[in-house]
């Protein structure tokens, strides 16, 4: 009986719990609404927990919320003459509340794109280009105070001034200034600028805002600074009002320069309780930067470090730095190529539990060197990405990676991405040789090389190796794509890769990108 009652939903705290693993499947979702009354009611605050997430989108949710909008308000849209079915009739759900996640640059655009669709609503006789400013600024207003009016709870909240920031965005921020209670409980705020703002007035005052809105927070638990928004960070944090001391525990730090950047150890020491701190492309990762860090009277938990050529790491202090905080680290990306023996021996000596490992570009005699790296963390590794583009004998180091790669791998890995020349022989050795290792998605860029569908099949896809496969070659029959062509394009081969339970995505889509992208991912499940 007991269980009957389960499978007929009698148990909402764990059919919610089931659900909750289907938030990223929108159609699976989609069907869950129509089993039952207990379903739907559980289900529909996932749908609306990100609705602006996909700005390319159908956004005539817009419509929905604008229901639940009280007279005054729609008394406001009526100077627009609207057309009475541009709104919904009637919503069973109060869906403004749901709302959870929110970033201010697809919200913008989001409304941008419904307005542009909307427009045609309008009648002839309201002149074109001042209304359609003023309604979208309109619009963004409401629902922002829908949001707030109907006590939404915001999880994450992510700001994004670029080039094109304008007095719409103000606006929004000082509602929020005016409605504290809206942001109080956010745990992960992000702000992003773009490397090439306007620094007149209007950004500055954007900057003040951003500066209060931080402030305001009493429960942060994460913040993601990206551009030169630490400068901002710093002057607060050196504070004696400031708020979140005792709460934040993860700072995520992307295209930061530290070159003007002072009092580190100060910062960081007042951070009771930080647990993680991730460093993304950022800049002058010099001597004064180690040296503040090295100073600190805590732990400095380096989680994450993705390393471009605007990096400037110190070499002779890299070593000092991986003493002190090498083994909390997790996520190691190489943009633009490892050349130096020193920083990779450093860090296969400290750095014993990294999960996340992006190699890009390296010369042949740090080959082996590398390999040793990825065999020393056979007990941690997760995600691995090996590319071999740029130099010269690029054949070569490839036959290398894949002639000693296949024995060192983990016994599973979350994420592989090979973009390699690929000899039938060499591929045939890498595959007898991880024979053993099971590979959620498996990415494969085959760089002008020999065909390996047949091996792929043989040892991949018989053998239930992989979940996900994505290979872009040079196979007959498929759509050329910048010279190169998709196994995904391939119809009776991904139905045959089916029967074997295996689901062929498009390269491009399935790529994670740059380390960064990769490492960010691998932060957001923690």
């Amino acid at each position: 009986m007991s269980c009957s009652k389960i499978f007929l939903g009698e148990l909402p705290e764990l059919t919610y719990d089931i659900l909750k693993y289907l938030k990223n499947d929108c159609s699976t979702l989609y069907s869950c609404i129509l089993v039952n009354r207990l379903w739907c009611r559980l289900t529909i605050p996932l749908l609306w927990e990100n609705p602006f997430s996909n700005p390319t989108k159908n956004c005539n949710f817009i419509e929905i919320y604008l229901h639940n909008l009280n007279e005054d308000s729609k008394t406001k849209l009526n100077e627009y003459r609207i057309e009475d079915n541009l709104f919904t009739s009637n919503t069973l759900f109060n869906y403004p509340s749901f709302i959870k996640y929110l970033n201010t640059r697809k919200f913008i655009l989001s409304t941008y794109r419904w307005t542009e669709n909307s427009i045609k609503t309008l009648k002839p006789e309201k002149s074109y280009s001042n209304d359609v400013n003023n309604f979208e600024r309109l619009i963004q207003m409401l629902l922002f105070k829908l949001f707030i009016d109907n006590e939404a709870n915001l999880h994450t909240f992510k700001i994004e001034i670029f080039h094109n920031w304008n007095s719409h965005c103000d606006n929004i921020l000082e509602l929020i200034l005016q409605n504290p209670n809206f942001i109080h409980n956010v745990k992960n705020l992000n702000i992003y600028t773009s490397s090439y703002p306007n620094n007149g007035k209007k950004y500055m005052i954007a900057k003040n805002h951003i500066l209060k809105l931080i402030n305001l927070h009493q429960n942060l638990k994460k913040i993601f600074l990206g551009t030169n928004n630490f400068l901002l960070y710093q002057s607060l944090l050196l504070t004696q009002d400031y708020n979140c001391s005792n709460t934040l525990n993860t700072i995520i730090l992307c295209q930061v320069n530290f070159k003007d950047i002072i009092n580190l150890d100060k910062i960081f020491d007042q951070l009771k309780v930080l647990e993680s701190v991730h460093l993304i492309y950022c800049h002058s990762l010099n001597t004064s930067f180690i040296q503040q860090i090295i100073n600190l009277n805590r732990p400095f938990k380096l989680k994450s470090l993705i390393i471009d050529e605007t990096s400037k790491i110190n070499e002779s202090s890299f070593q000092s730095l991986l003493q002190k905080c090498g083994g909390y680290l997790e996520n190691f990306g190489c943009e633009f190529g490892v050349q130096n023996k020193l920083l990779l021996e450093s860090i296969i000596k400290y750095c014993k539990n990294i999960k996340s490992l992006y190699l890009n570009r390296f010369r042949n005699e740090l080959i082996y060197l590398l390999l040793d790296l990825i065999e020393n963390l056979k007990q941690s590794l997760n995600y691995l990405t090996i590319k071999i583009t740029g130099w010269e004998n690029y054949i070569e180091y490839s036959s290398i990676v894949l002639q000693n790669l296949g024995q060192i791998l983990p016994f599973k890995l979350e994420y592989l991405n090979l973009s390699l020349h690929i000899k039938m022989s060499d591929f045939e050795v890498f595959l007898k040789n991880s024979q053993d290792t099971f590979i959620k998605k498996l990415l494969i860029n085959n760089l002008k090389g020999q065909d390996i569908l047949s091996y792929i099949k043989e040892y991949i896809m018989k053998k239930k190796r992989v979940k996900y496969l994505a290979i872009m070659d040079s196979f007959k029959g498929a759509s050329d794509n910048y010279g190169y062509k998709e196994l995904v394009s391939l119809k009776d081969e991904v139905e045959e890769f089916k029967l074997y339970d295996i689901k062929v995505q498009c390269y491009n889509g399935s790529i994670t990108g740059r380390s960064g992208m990769i490492c960010m991912k691998f932060i957001a499940h923690k």
